[in-house]
């Protein structure tokens, strides 16, 4: 594979790796075990996220093992390594890093198009409706912003271990530089980050979002 498009957001000490060609039979026994029934989309989406997944893990130095999930659905990583899958009309990608170095990483693809409205009214909160009204032209923003509030969801799991919704987080972006902060609006466990700093990218049909917490 060659460099991961979603590298372009994520510091250094972050390997990723990213496809926009389904990989056939890339699916692990184990893997395969948890989509019994499951339609062909589904595995090859299933299946080929987690192939770029090893491929991250191996810039790593890290074994190609199985990629199981949790109860939440949510990738489960080995030992001392975190890390995001995402998966979406012609693309795959993923992000990990060590946990020593990262606290969490979240990333998301979108195409990009307009989200439906019942949709945009699910996702998107006053103040961030009427930052769009103003906006610069372009881009649509209301698919980034739904993109933006799944990389908070995917960095937020792993450490809160709870449901956070599109309505618990407000969005502020920089157009000019291409960042976005989230400031969580939800009552924190004790030691988690009041909000997250990420970077998009609008590129080739695709909107990118990712976030990586570097630890203290």
């Amino acid at each position: 594979m060659s460099t991961a498009i979603i590298s372009r957001l994520l510091p250094p000490n972050v390997a990723s790796a990213d496809t926009r060609v389904d990989a056939r039979d890339a699916l692990l026994p184990e893997e395969a075990a948890l989509l019994v029934g499951a339609v062909a989309e589904r595995l090859a989406e299933f299946g080929t996220a987690r192939h770029c997944a090893r491929q991250a893990l191996g810039r790593l130095g890290a074994p190609a093992s199985p990629i199981l999930r949790g109860p939440k659905r949510e990738p489960l990583w080995p030992a001392g390594i975190v890390g995001s899958l995402t998966h979406c009309t012609g693309y795959r990608g993923a992000a990990v890093a060590h946990a020593a170095e990262i606290l969490t990483i979240g990333i998301d693809a979108e195409p990009h198009i307009p989200i439906p409205q019942r949709v945009r009214q699910r996702v998107l909160l006053d103040a961030e409706h009427a930052w769009i009204e103003e906006a610069p032209a372009g881009i649509h923003w209301d698919r980034l912003m739904f993109s933006a509030k799944e990389s908070v969801y995917k960095a937020w799991f792993p450490l809160a271990r709870r449901w956070l919704g599109f309505e618990d987080a407000e969005l502020t972006i920089d157009p000019t530089i291409g960042t976005f902060h989230a400031r969580l609006l939800v009552k924190l466990p004790p030691g988690l980050p009041a909000g997250f700093d990420g970077r998009f990218l609008v590129e080739d049909g695709l909107v990118l979002t990712a976030i990586a917490v570097p630890r203290l």
